[in-house]
């Protein structure tokens, strides 16, 4: 499966974004009204310059405190992007996330993003993929 139809197959098309220069909190607002675990950062709503995740405010919480809060979202996030393109197989992501140990990545086309697509997002389309591979191979072991 390739991530254009990952990307088809979401529920959702949104990619959620805050400014660089948004504060933390702001975008913590953004992930828990969303439900979302991670936000792309970018100052343009179409480049993405960073991501940044529950994770990396956790960590800053339990280093300097709630201070980090007030602090601009450039000071945490994630600039070093790994980006996919509609063309990358699943297993390809799969591999660079499981590899970069992150769970969310830009899908970037002509250098404009045109939407994210999550460790759950790539997981959920190789069970399916499997599943149809197995039906299959089933199906062929039965003479259907």
């Amino acid at each position: 499966m390739r991530v254009q139809q990952i990307l088809k197959s979401k529920a959702s098309a949104d990619v959620f974004t805050v400014k660089p220069g948004a504060l933390v909190s702001e975008a913590a607002a953004v992930l828990a009204e969303n439900r979302i675990g991670g936000v792309v950062v970018s100052a343009d709503g179409v480049t993405a310059q960073g991501i940044l995740s529950e994770r990396d405010i956790v960590r800053e919480l339990a280093r300097t405190g709630a201070g980090c809060l007030a602090r601009q979202v450039s000071d945490f996030m994630t600039r070093d992007l790994v980006t996919a393109t509609v063309e990358m197989r699943a297993d390809e992501v799969l591999g660079l996330m499981t590899d970069g140990r992150f769970r969310h990545m830009p899908v970037v086309e002509d250098g404009r993003m045109i939407g994210l697509i999550t460790l759950g997002d790539v997981v959920k389309a190789r069970l399916s993929e499997l599943a149809m591979e197995k039906n299959a191979l089933e199906g062929m072991i039965m003479g259907h």
